[in-house]
């Protein structure tokens, strides 16, 4: 299923999609498959850009500098076939290290590339995959991070991988207690079996389908922050410090309706919590300062109202299909109020995009075995100005808009990878009419 992102991206199909290819370097695949894959990958460091492509019998990894122009490049034979690329890390000496992932085995092969040499060295990683369940994984500061959740002790651990080395961080969360929606004792294990942690892209706009999870991980530059929103009544938030581990909790109040909710949720951005609460007379919203939990904006729209701060229509899309307007503020909360309620954050340089709605999943059968689920999206977008205060400018097109409207308008595109690269995207794909791995670079905005 197409994850959902701004409306631009399904009704705007006479859009000039501004994009500019930015390098090409041809390949000899014949027959893509989903076994295939390319990743793209900045080093933090110097900036410098390695391309890994895999393909059934080869790799090819191709280094560009901050410019994006090739510098160097090596092939060789697939040695890890049945395993997946999970994340990247840069060595001291500015040499890839990658991380083969084994769903079979439920272990990594840690393979370090050496373009001086052309050679490689490969080593193993098992968890402890009786005890640990995988959660997600990420890159930071050149390091790959891979966390995970203790199936019976209340914790999660974060391993880093740098230089060859990993080192084992204990996120304990035995001081804190847990509730389910009911207000009953649950164990941080119970929660996330519940209500699995979706981890945040930090930097990009966080499509409506992310957003909708009740555990959201955000990642800081030396702090993760962690949030539970399976209560109607608060936001349970911990700010969790890589360098001593210390975790901190703070609990956030909903607003708080006259008439019971129906759902509720919230979102972090930029030391903020945005928080939203709907039921089929109101909608709420309250932004709130981290660490005092001063308010420092709080909306309230009511069913009769006219939604004036919006910069969109109100929307309702079923799957890919167009959206269509639903007429009125008491159409869109009766629809909201029954549906994963999310809002989603996203800065550029000059406003913040919002997004408000809510998702819901429908059963429509069975295809054979296959169960068919259809997608229902609710929402608007609205446009703040870095102060919080409303804007009436015309909403325009992200770059993450405009690579899925090229990508769907493209059947040429394959083994694609998105990157955010300084201040624009960088879609990265192999071209199956001119069999070349091509770079196009996406910005944000109307061109």
């Amino acid at each position: 299923m197409r994850k959902l992102f701004l409306f631009l991206t399904v009704i705007y199909h006479t859009l000039l999609l501004g994009q500019t290819v930015v390098t090409t370097y041809p390949l000899d695949i014949k027959n893509p498959k989903e076994s295939d894959q390319i990743l793209n990958f900045e080093n933090a460091v110097t900036h410098e850009v390695v391309t890994f492509i895999a393909s059934q019998e080869n790799f090819t990894i191709l280094k560009y500098n901050s410019a994006l122009f090739l510098t160097d490049q090596f092939t060789g034979p697939v040695e890890f076939k049945n395993r997946s690329l999970m994340g990247y890390s840069f060595s001291e000496d500015g040499n890839p290290t990658l991380y083969w992932y084994s769903e079979i085995s439920k272990d990594i092969i840690i393979v370090k590339y050496y373009f001086e040499s052309k050679a490689s060295k490969a080593l193993k990683f098992q968890f402890e995959v009786s005890s640990e369940l995988i959660v997600t994984s990420f890159q930071k500061d050149n390091t790959f991070n891979l966390l995970t959740q203790h199936k019976s002790a209340p914790a999660l651990i974060l391993y880093v991988f740098k230089n060859g080395i990993v080192e084992e961080k204990i996120l304990d969360f035995t001081p804190f207690k847990f509730q389910d929606r009911k207000t009953q004792p649950r164990s941080l294990n119970q929660i996330l079996r519940d209500y699995p942690i979706e981890k945040m892209e930090p930097g990009q706009y966080n499509p409506l389908s992310k957003v909708v999870s009740k555990t959201k991980l955000y990642l800081l530059s030396n702090r993760l922050i962690l949030t539970f929103d399976h209560s109607l009544k608060k936001t349970q938030l911990f700010d969790i410090n890589l360098n001593n581990l210390e975790i901190k909790e703070q609990n956030f109040l909903q607003p708080d309706h006259k008439k019971v909710s129906r759902s509720s949720n919230s979102y972090y951005h930029e030391n903020k919590l945005f928080q939203i609460n709907v039921n089929s007379d109101e909608l709420l919203l309250d932004v709130k300062q981290l660490d005092s939990q001063t308010v420092m904006k709080s909306i309230a729209v009511s069913k009769n109202d006219t939604i004036r701060f919006k910069n969109s229509p109100l929307l309702i899309q079923r799957d890919n299909f167009k959206p269509t307007e639903l007429k009125n503020t008491a159409k869109f909360l009766q629809q909201l109020s029954s549906s994963d309620l999310g809002v989603s954050v996203f800065k550029n340089k000059k406003n913040l995009f919002i997004t408000l709605g809510g998702q819901q999943l429908i059963d429509q059968g069975f295809d054979g075995f296959q169960p068919i689920v259809m997608s229902k999206s609710i929402f608007f977008e609205t446009i703040w100005t870095k102060a919080l205060e409303f804007t009436t400018e015309e909403q325009q097109p992200l770059a993450l808009d405009k690579i899925y409207l090229f990508m769907d308008s493209h059947t040429e595109v394959a083994l694609e990878n998105i990157m955010k690269f300084k201040d624009y995207f960088i879609l990265g794909y192999f071209d199956t009419k001119t069999k070349q791995y091509t770079m196009r670079k996406f910005t944000d905005g109307y061109d």
